[in-house]
């Protein structure tokens, strides 16, 4: 587990790291200060199928430094249509385990901590308090909620995404913008047994798309970089190709952040 060193201890980079990372600090909004706080960050991904996969491997390819892994799953055959981090021949792995591989072949400069397990809140809550940034990848409501409460309670900013069907949705819930809504304000209650892929299906690219928008805005708020889409939901009707954003305020009765 990592440890609960700041974010504002920026390390220096190495002549490596200068070439591996100089197309993202050409860019003026990134730089070398951006870089150095992606590399001083520590970010947790819960769940690492469809969304998981592309989000594990964007963050590590732009250098986010340390970065946790939550799933208690085992890769299947039926995941390998749409959940990239995986490979035929890791069948039967742990999920964790086989995106620390592709995620680490891809980057040896980082430090990836793999949990399979199903954390408790209790456990939930302790683990984000040592985190700068959460990314929600996982695929039900309980989760979800419980994953909101945790990151309110704790002061850290959540990036949420959801993909299924041809549909698919993302936004940034901050705790630290007081205008900020939550998930559950979004979703005051949910039902698990309406949002499964294993019954509803899902167009394979779509969690690659969703999912690279969830690296994209965890990329941004790390590196201090851009307009996240806090208080903005954006959505895709894949069938269409059509986007579309809504704006999203805080439920004053909101039993989380209300």
């Amino acid at each position: 587990m990592p440890s609960s060193t700041q974010q504002s201890e920026m390390p220096l980079l190495s002549d490596e790291q200068l070439l591996r990372y100089s197309r993202q600090i050409m860019l003026p909004d990134v730089d070398i200060e951006g870089q150095q706080r992606l590399l001083a960050s520590r970010v947790l991904i819960l769940g690492l199928g469809g969304l998981g996969s592309p989000v594990s491997l964007y963050l590590a390819s732009a250098g986010v430094g340390s970065i946790t892994l939550v799933d208690d799953d085992h890769v299947d055959l039926s995941n390998l249509q749409r959940q990239i981090a995986h490979t035929q021949d890791r069948i039967g792995q742990s999920k964790v385990s086989s995106a620390a591989v592709s995620m680490r072949a891809i980057n040896p400069d980082i430090e990836i901590f793999p949990l399979q397990q199903r954390i408790d809140k209790e456990s939930l809550a302790i683990l984000i308090e040592s985190m700068d940034l959460v990314l929600d990848c996982s695929d039900n409501f309980s989760t979800r909620f419980a994953l909101n409460q945790a990151c309110f309670e704790a002061g850290v900013p959540l990036v949420s995404g959801a993909a299924i069907r041809f549909d698919g949705q993302v936004s940034v819930f901050d705790p630290r913008d007081m205008h900020s809504p939550c998930y559950q304000c979004l979703y005051p209650q949910g039902d698990d047994r309406a949002l499964t892929c294993s019954e509803s299906g899902v167009l394979a690219p779509l969690v690659g798309v969703i999912g690279a928008i969830q690296a994209m805005e965890a990329v941004k708020l790390l590196a201090h970089s851009g307009h996240p889409l806090t208080g903005r939901l954006l959505l895709l009707d894949g069938r269409r190709m059509e986007w579309r954003e809504m704006r999203l305020v805080k439920d004053p009765q909101c039993p989380v952040c209300g």
